[in-house]
């Protein structure tokens, strides 16, 4: 379009030149064809500018790219405005200068950060229904455990939500190397930077997994058939977030799978004990809706991002009844975390110290949160861990010990005499 407009423009400038220009022009004559002249130019010019303007308009509306006075002057400016993934635009990585990955040999530190070493928080997620698990066990198991058998169950178990957890980061990371370099809080991720090869991190994989296999083989044979199923969903759940906008359920029921874990543990069969498999699955669901809780918050984070990405979650189908949804899975996760209880037999000191607790942290997180802040989203996410799983803990401590020193048993004999 173009092209045609600007000939035209230039046979009207040489017509009009012709018609005005003698061998031996005059002055007077000399100015009015100059005049003319810088007119039809500047015409021409101003055709050819509009006609631009609306075709760089027009290829910014349909690519989605954002509209910038710069876009207007040159198509070459509009194509910068792209998401550049090239390696140089991914040079803004700092190595780290404080905390522990600081003191790491420099070729350690990129798998440091792909485990997330530096980001204990989703370690503590997954550790904590080991930790309610084997507490709750540990007051169901004839005999009552003792504390050194239940304080090596927990120490295990850490270990294990520690490879464990590494080991899904690094399958996440894999799925989405091609989408973490387009999402502003995950484009310096190891993989995503090309610090580490997806050949280096599948063998890396594969060494934190053999690991996880010897903590497992530490624990109740038993153990390992509760836990094996439990690798088909750490490694689907990435896939999950591209198939579906609930991929924060799928996480659920991944990390809440140690929510069964202590009680083979302990020596407790689920199949053939039919109170703790009701305790076992009250407080498997309950830790799956404490998962989408704070997931769902964590999802607020990269809200849009994701978007632009094409990546799916429930904060992205949710956004404007978030809240809602929050307080609903609040109610799910206490209904449950109360079933638990009745079918474990537990007393007035988990009610009020894990129930109770975990009632005020999560109405406190769910009424302050700043859901557009990502600050304090993550301020939430990173110290709900403490508030919510760690009163469920202490109330589930003081159970344990309550019921240990017989403290329900004299209560018991007072009412009876």
């Amino acid at each position: 379009m173009v092209a045609p407009i600007l000939l035209r423009s230039i046979r009207q400038i040489k017509t009009t030149t012709c018609r005005h220009v003698s061998p031996i022009p005059s002055v007077s004559r000399l100015n009015s064809s100059t005049t003319h002249w810088a007119r039809a130019y500047t015409r021409s010019t101003r055709l050819i500018e509009n006609r631009h303007s609306s075709l760089v308009s027009m290829h910014m509306k349909y690519t989605n790219l954002p509209v910038t006075p710069s876009a207007h002057r040159s198509s070459a400016t509009a194509t910068a405005t792209t998401i550049d993934t090239s390696p140089n635009a991914l040079s803004g990585y700092k190595p780290p200068t404080t905390g522990l990955l600081s003191i790491l040999p420099r070729s350690v530190v990129p798998y440091a950060e792909l485990i997330r070493l530096d980001k204990p928080t989703g370690t503590y997620y997954l550790f904590f229904p080991c930790l309610f698990s084997t507490l709750v066990a540990a007051t169901m198991a004839t005999p009552m455990a003792i504390p050194f058998a239940t304080a090596r169950t927990v120490a295990l178990f850490f270990t294990g939500a520690l490879v464990m957890r590494g080991a899904g980061c690094t399958i996440n990371d894999l799925w989405d190397r091609n989408l973490d370099p387009h999402v502003a809080r995950t484009r310096l991720r190891p993989i995503a930077r090309k610090a580490v090869s997806p050949q280096a991190a599948i063998i890396f994989t594969g060494g934190q997994l053999l690991t996880g296999l010897g903590v497992l083989v530490s624990l109740p044979s038993e153990c390992f058939w509760y836990a094996t199923p439990s690798l088909l969903l750490v490694t689907i759940y990435p896939l999950a977030k591209r198939v579906t906008h609930y991929p924060q359920f799928v996480l659920g029921l991944t990390f809440s799978w140690g929510a069964m874990m202590g009680f083979p543990a302990l020596g407790i069969d689920l199949l053939s004990n039919q109170a703790a498999l009701t305790a076992a699955a009250c407080l498997y669901w309950s830790n799956v809706a404490w998962t989408v809780l704070y997931d769902m918050i964590y999802a607020h984070m990269d809200i849009k991002d994701d978007a632009k990405a094409g990546i799916k979650s429930i904060a992205l189908r949710h956004d404007k009844e978030t809240k809602a949804v929050l307080t609903g899975l609040a109610v799910a996760q206490l209904g449950l975390l109360g079933g638990m209880g009745v079918a474990a037999g537990m007393g007035p000191v988990f009610f009020i110290g894990s129930c109770g607790s975990a009632a005020v942290a999560l109405g406190t997180m769910i009424w302050r949160v700043k859901l557009k802040d990502v600050k304090n989203c993550w301020w939430w996410f990173k110290n709900g861990a403490w508030f919510t799983g760690g009163g469920i803990a202490l109330g589930l401590t003081g159970e344990y010990f309550a019921q240990l020193f017989g403290m329900y048993d004299e209560r018991s004999q007072e009412v009876a005499e």
